[in-house]
């Protein structure tokens, strides 16, 4: 859902029996980032403003979470276990390039970016 500060204009813009949560706004509120398990593990999904277009973006067998916009909106930071632990990936904002950034043993996960 979406909403007025004042709480009014409550906007339901997911509609899946699954799980949808952690909504990340991009930098120019144009599209949402949210976690979702609609594929049967958790992805990383991407919808305009208004609901519409709702795209897997990371589409693995592994669990990809924690989604974070780069303050350009050019790129998604998350997390993803397809490695055998937490790592800290990096894709462009359609979901090409996906690229691990850590490869340690400890979990590295909720990544963020920095302006």
């Amino acid at each position: 859902y979406v909403m007025n500060a004042d709480g009014s204009g409550q906007t339901k813009l997911t509609d899946d029996p699954a799980d949808d949560f952690v909504p990340v706004w991009s930098p120019d509120a144009g599209r949402i980032a949210f976690m979702s398990d609609r594929d049967g593990n958790l992805e990383v999904y991407v919808m305009n403003a208004d609901g519409s277009g709702q795209t897997n973006l990371t589409n693995n067998a592994a669990t990809d979470a924690f989604s974070a916009w780069s303050p350009d909106g050019t790129r998604i930071a998350f997390a993803s276990d397809r490695d055998g632990n937490y790592e800290t990936y990096v894709m462009n904002a359609d979901g090409s390039g996906q690229t691990n950034l850590t490869n340690n043993p400890a979990m590295d996960a909720s990544p963020v970016w920095l302006p």
